[in-house]
């Protein structure tokens, strides 16, 4: 036991921190074992920083982020934290947080160890950002990828920026991810290091040349400084420049990951298996065969986008905009409703119930489409409600919420697009699914195929795990 190989992995989401502690599994050399994991709502929802983009800005509070983040490894056990050997960090995509190189934070202390504080950073700017209209959009230069840009996604949004509010830019030296950050930060690094995973959610990306659209970019006015340097996911960003959380100081940091490509990691056991996501947002993802190439250029109306994701492989994705994030839409406009005729019920209550009441409602002829937010390929796209009936009742309504969810997105990727990749189960994992019921079994009801379920914690464990590996096949050799 003393010599076993430890490592940590952290994923920051758009609504809550999570962390996990891996350990080679003692009885099987390609094992692994959770040793103990740890969640934290990050709670870090904040106005807009330039008011030219309200109402439509989504902005997070980094050192609230940061504060659940401390709060998560502060609740890990100690004696594990001193035998790590190594960190994987993971996170939302397609957000931008700026700051000031070798300004970004500092290290104070926290009681057991120092602890991270971020200094001359902006606040970040999340993938559900909706600032950049299809107007704006389609004035951008036409990107040399096989993805598209759309509103949420770091260019778009470093655009908008230059054009709504330079001066915003100009204290700025150094942009990233909010995961790109935190490794930046954990490790000193003079520059900030980016995945292909998260240069091509950015966008003006491209994945075969491993290159940005400099050219493009630079004759459009872009900032192209603030473009992060490139490394191969999977590798190593750095060392911890301090003793964080009994972590030793020098240990090895991974290069962040995408939060979907970490829980596809994590949970994807057989080149066969189908990863179905549902947190925030919903993805689902397979994997293309080896030698798969997308495209050369995007098609913004494609439902289905083709991510990098290890050793030069890519995932077909079909990614929402609408998942636990519409079901939390729906509870926070029952608690406002009920607030309007003169009585108060806590958001959580009411959560559990709704969910009671759909678990006791098998079925209904509800049918809800739930793209309150549209879609990356129909950004104009709204929500519906049909083929209601006099029995309407609160299970009908969750129940079909639930199902919608999950219809929606196959609209986008379909089963037998899956079959014909070669899909033959589908692991479901993310914490709006871990903790729905109803969704599971809507999940069960979707798929004329085997359905297995992961844990809350998929994308911290997958980024722990490529870790693990690599110390492993360090070890061996």
């Amino acid at each position: 036991m003393a010599a076993r190989r430890i490592t940590l992995g952290i994923d920051l989401g758009t609504t809550s921190v999570k962390a996990a502690l891996l350990g080679a599994a003692p009885d099987d050399p390609s094992g692994f074992e959770v040793l103990a994991s740890c969640a934290r709502a990050a709670r870090a929802e904040a106005a807009a920083e330039s008011v030219v983009a309200e109402p439509q800005g989504r902005e997070q509070d980094v050192s609230r982020i940061l504060q659940a983040l401390n709060e998560c490894l502060a609740a890990l056990p100690r004696q594990l934290l001193r035998r790590v050997v190594g960190i994987g960090v993971s996170g939302q995509m397609h957000g931008v947080v700026f700051w000031k190189t070798g300004q970004g934070c500092e290290w104070t202390e926290g009681g057991i160890s120092p602890v991270l504080v971020p200094r001359a950073v902006s606040r970040l700017v999340t993938w559900q950002d909706g600032r950049c209209s299809s107007e704006f959009l389609a004035s951008l230069p036409q990107p040399k990828s096989h993805l598209s840009v759309a509103t949420g996604f770091g260019c778009a949004t470093i655009f908008w920026l230059l054009k709504n509010c330079p001066e915003f830019l100009k204290p700025y030296d150094a942009a990233g991810t909010i995961h790109d950050y935190v490794v930046a930060m954990l490790c000193g690094l003079p520059r900030p290091l980016m995945s292909d995973q998260n240069a091509a959610s950015w966008g003006y990306f491209n994945t075969q040349s491993q290159s940005w659209n400099v050219e493009i970019l630079r004759s459009s006015g872009f900032p192209v400084h603030l473009l992060p340097d490139i490394a191969e996911p999977g590798s190593v960003a750095g060392r911890t420049s301090h003793v964080w959380f009994e972590i030793p100081k020098g240990t090895q940091v991974g290069v962040a990951l995408g939060d979907l490509q970490a829980s596809v990691y994590s949970c994807m056991t057989l080149g066969t298996d189908a990863v179905l996501n549902i947190s925030t947002s919903v993805q689902l993802a397979a994997s293309m065969p080896s030698g798969f190439q997308p495209a050369e250029t995007p098609d913004p109306a494609a439902p289905v986008a083709y991510f990098p994701y290890f050793d030069g492989t890519y995932l077909g994705v079909a990614a929402s905009l609408n998942g636990g994030n519409v079901l939390a839409m729906f509870v926070h406009m029952l608690v406002q409703w009920t607030a309007d005729l003169g009585l108060e019920v806590e958001e959580s209550m009411v959560y559990s119930r709704i969910i009671q009441a759909a678990v006791q409602q098998t079925d209904t002829h509800l049918t809800i489409t739930p793209t309150v937010l549209g879609e990356r390929h129909l950004p104009d796209q709204l929500a519906s409600v049909t083929r209601i009936s006099p029995d309407l009742s609160l299970g009908h309504v969750a129940r079909a919420l639930c199902r919608g969810i999950v219809q929606n997105l196959l609209s986008m990727l379909p089963v037998r697009q899956l079959q014909e990749w070669g899909v033959q189960r589908v692991v479901g994992s993310g914490s709006a699914l871990s903790r729905n019921e109803v969704l599971k079994q809507e999940v069960q009801r979707a798929f004329p195929l085997p359905v297995s379920f992961g844990h809350d914690v998929d994308a911290a464990v997958g980024a722990a795990l490529v870790m693990l590996r690599r110390n492993l096949s360090q070890k061996e050799s």
